[in-house]
């Protein structure tokens, strides 16, 4: 047995002994410096629970018992509770709810009975609950909650004020909600564990000189932060919505830096990359706490940002952003303008034979085969490669978009604009020619699978050492890129013995993640058979359908605010996902006039510590997650009307590119989802819903 325990917490625990008067709480420190020198039970003030499960124990600590388990080297701290001796053992069996296996091959069945009755969606009791503890000064104190939001707690009195607030951060919000209702310990064996290098940072950590800990990663996870470190090729890390990508890329950072070290590098330069501004500022945080002062090692910026910066310092910035729709506006006008080859028999049909495809179509293989795969010239291109392009073109065609592809970028030049794509292009280029730009020692390439070509190639071209590239992917929440051919990006990128894939879900409840992979099913870019497994369960998601907009609008109020209620967290812990901006802004608007706020934020301006329900598009929710969403507001939009597209090899394509985008949508949800569908729709996209995985009748 270890003599050297590595204490973790579960965040339920921190808050139930933040919430203890000084004097107690450290009472109860000292005593868990003599249980990490031996937690074995001795009977007495040790004792294993076998009458609940054989992995649990229980400490006596004055009035308190503190619950913990014991996997080697590990002693995870769970829950802190003040019962009466003779009654505790009967009120633990009884709240426990389900076993525990350490490993995870199981999870517990710890479903919210009242979220499992709420998620029929019924008309919610208009009771309202008084809450049982009052909220107090030193409890907020306690909780080291700010002095600016107190007083508007300090008025609270029910469970539904606190549900409401919007006044307070919901982090403060979900704090006190976890004191006034401690969880059953089956659900705080679901909770993620949080490492302690010290039991003194507890009291640090009241006292305000520590900012916060560091997540304890699984044993899966771990294994792959400084997997194939030595290889002499390029790593990557797979796996499904929630499984931890992001996590494991910033610990390898950690890995490459100590690498680095030993291989005589003292002042490494390493390059992380996410996928939007929001990730940024929090892997900003996360590598702040990882690393301490080795952070100044480490450049954290989104993949576009880094092409931007390059163009600068080469003294060619960007030119003209797409405002108001201008590329689009300028290759619809580039199509009816392009002049054909052949008489003019040949130039219609040719003319004909590109408007069967859309200006949609056209747009995306001009961006994703010819410029971010910088074909050069015709000849190129009648023989370029087009993974994931599902559409057969006739050489015909293919003369035809290339002639338009010509007369766009002429009218580009002209307006003084450019596309996304060619500003990547331009950059790539840059960095292929001048080595100064070839200047970091480890590169970390996080969510690959949104990265065109020439993005992938420029991030590559930065990096000194192939083998010191780390990417994460997930093919099927790929929502830009259309398919996958690593080798045909950059020939460094052979990941051969050196892919691996995590298969442990911490986001989602099982019932969430596997209605979701039930949905993809005809979306699926990586058909690799992976098993999954979950961290959690819960109810099963909800579909139904609406007849017009108003009767959306009350459905969403009276889902977010009846989850919120029984999941027992503040409003803020909301998001509704919907296609448009248009759609968003008047979700949006008619949640506020329901009296549940809500604000639509576009991705640019994504704040999540706005106040109220969060209402974004489904392309701009891609690395977020929330307890509770809702997918709303397809009527209308090409969701719905679906079915219109011509070709059927172009309408599979679409199909599965939308299916992706909605399937990101739906596993950004934690512990309840809720999808509205147009009545009566016949969108392949919006029916066919299978029960098995879906609450699909009220």
């Amino acid at each position: 047995m270890n003599s050297e325990w590595v204490p973790t917490f579960k965040p339920s625990f921190l808050i139930q002994l933040l919430a203890l008067p000084a004097k107690e709480m450290h009472q109860v420190v000292g005593k868990l410096t003599l249980l990490l020198e031996d937690p074995m039970p001795d009977g007495k003030v040790k004792k294993q629970l076998t009458h609940v499960n054989r992995d649990l124990y229980r400490l006596r600590s004055g009035y308190y018992r503190i619950f913990y388990t014991i996997s080697d080297p590990y002693l995870s701290l769970l829950k802190l509770d003040r019962r009466d001796d003779d009654t505790y053992d009967d009120d633990l069996e009884a709240e426990f709810l389900g076993g525990f296996d350490p490993d995870f091959e199981d999870i517990t069945d710890a479903v919210p009975a009242r979220l499992d009755q709420f998620m029929n969606l019924q008309e919610p009791e208009t009771n309202c609950l008084p809450l049982p503890r009052s909220v107090t000064d030193e409890l907020l104190s306690n909780l080291l909650v700010p002095e600016e939001y107190r007083s508007h707690l300090l008025a609270m009195q029910t469970e539904d004020d606190l549900v409401g607030c919007l006044t307070v951060p919901q982090e403060y919000i979900a704090q006190i909600m976890e004191y006034m209702y401690p969880k059953p310990l089956a659900q705080v064996l679901q909770q993620p564990d949080y490492l302690l290098d010290d039991l003194d940072d507890l009291l640090r950590y009241k006292e305000g000189e520590l900012l916060g800990f560091l997540l304890r990663l699984s044993p899966e996870q771990e294994r792959f932060v400084s997997w194939a470190i030595r290889a002499t090729g390029p790593t990557q890390v797979k796996g499904g919505p929630g499984t931890g990508k992001s996590t494991v890329a910033l610990y390898r950072v950690r890995s490459l830096i100590e690498k680095l070290r030993k291989m005589g590098q003292s002042e490494p330069c390493i390059l992380f990359t996410t996928y939007t501004n929001a990730l940024v500022n929090s892997s900003e945080q996360l590598l702040k706490q990882l690393l301490g002062e080795d952070v100044r090692y480490v450049e954290v910026q989104t993949a576009d940002k880094k092409m931007s910066d390059i163009l600068k310092r080469a003294g060619v910035p960007k030119k003209t952003p797409n405002e108001n729709g201008i590329i689009y506006k300028i290759f619809q006008r580039a199509i009816k303008q392009t002049r054909f080859e052949g008489n003019v028999l040949q130039q219609q049909a040719q003319q004909q034979s590109l408007e069967r495809l859309g200006v949609d179509y056209l747009l995306e293989e001009i961006n994703q085969v010819i410029v971010a795969r910088q074909v050069e010239s015709l000849q190129d291109y009648m023989h370029a490669r087009r993974p994931g392009r599902k559409v057969r073109l006739s050489d015909m065609q293919k003369r035809g978009i290339w002639q338009v592809y010509e007369t766009f970028q002429r009218q580009l030049k002209g307006a003084g604009v450019e596309t996304w794509e060619q500003a990547r292009a331009r950059a790539e280029t840059l960095v292929s020619k001048d080595y100064e730009f070839q200047s970091y020692d480890a590169v970390v390439i996080d969510e690959a699978q949104d990265l065109d070509p020439s993005m992938m190639r420029l991030l590559i071209k930065l990096c000194k050492d192939p083998s010191r590239l780390f990417i994460t992917a997930d093919a099927n929440q790929s929502i830009y890129g259309s398919g996958f051919n690593w080798i045909d990006v950059h020939e460094s990128l052979k990941f051969q013995g050196r892919t691996s894939v995590l298969r442990a879900n911490y986001r989602s409840t099982r019932e969430i993640g596997e209605a979701a992979q039930s949905y993809l099913a005809t979306g699926i870019l990586d058909a690799e058979p992976v098993e999954r497994m979950y961290m959690n369960n819960g109810p099963l998601p909800v579909v139904r359908p609406v007849h017009h907009g108003i009767e959306e609008t009350h459905l969403l109020a009276r889902f977010l605010r009846g989850a919120a209620r029984e999941l027992r967290l503040g409003i803020g812990s909301c998001a509704v996902l919907c296609p448009t901006n248009e759609t968003g802004k008047t979700i949006a608007k008619g949640l506020t006039k329901n009296g549940v706020e809500a604000t639509f934020m576009e991705g640019r301006d994504l704040d999540l510590s706005q106040k109220g329900v969060k209402v974004l598009t489904l392309n701009s929710a891609k690395g977020l997650e929330f307890p509770i969403v809702a997918l709303a507001g397809f009527s209308g939009s090409r969701y719905d009307y679906f079915s219109l597209a011509v070709f059927d090899e172009e309408q599979d394509e679409d199909m599965a590119r939308s299916r992706r985008i909605i399937f990101v949508g739906m596993t950004r949800a934690m512990r309840a989802l809720l999808v509205t569908v147009p009545f009566g729709t016949s969108s392949p996209l919006l029916t066919g819903f299978d029960e098995a995985y879906w609450n699909v009748e009220g």
